[in-house]
């Protein structure tokens, strides 16, 4: 778990981390270099969720032997699928991590919200929904292992 009281944005109690794959955790089907050694340290604190349309069928291999739970998306209705899950979970013990304009009712859904910017770009939408903006996913992971830099970033 992963505690975090916020001046001005509240208390955190994490227990989820719920990811998008592609456009967040991956380009191209493929994961981004750097990834998985720091999915690997936050699985000590965190239990992970990828969800996916699995748009390049990569998905399983790509994390395979990694400590997540893969969920393979239908392709309609993705956005709504995403919140859903997130609020099964418990929304206010989860942060979300994404990118797409599917991912924006999971960022708005979750107790802390994550939008990346990657190299397929960022849905405005999800911008809009998020909690935080972070450069790419290497950065979003760095500063879940190091949250005194979210205490920083979303204090008031």
């Amino acid at each position: 778990m992963l505690r975090l009281d916020i001046p001005g944005f509240g208390a955190l109690a994490l227990e989820h981390l719920v990811l998008d794959f592609n456009g967040t955790l991956a380009a191209d089907g493929k994961l981004l270099a750097g990834v998985r050694s720091r999915l690997r340290a936050l699985a000590r604190t965190l239990e992970l969720h990828v969800l996916s349309a699995d748009t390049f069928g990569t998905v399983r291999a790509q994390l395979a032997r990694l400590p997540c739970r893969v969920v393979v998306l239908a392709a309609r209705h993705q956005d709504r699928a995403k919140a859903a899950y997130v609020r099964r979970l418990g929304a206010r013990h989860t942060v979300c991590v994404g990118n797409g304009r599917n991912d924006r009712r999971m960022l708005q859904a979750a107790a802390l919200g994550i939008a990346v910017l990657g190299a397929e770009g960022t849905a405005a939408e999800a911008l809009r929904e998020a909690d935080l903006v972070m450069p790419g996913i290497r950065e979003a992971l760095d500063a879940l292992r190091h949250p005194r830099r979210l205490v920083a970033t979303l204090r008031s």
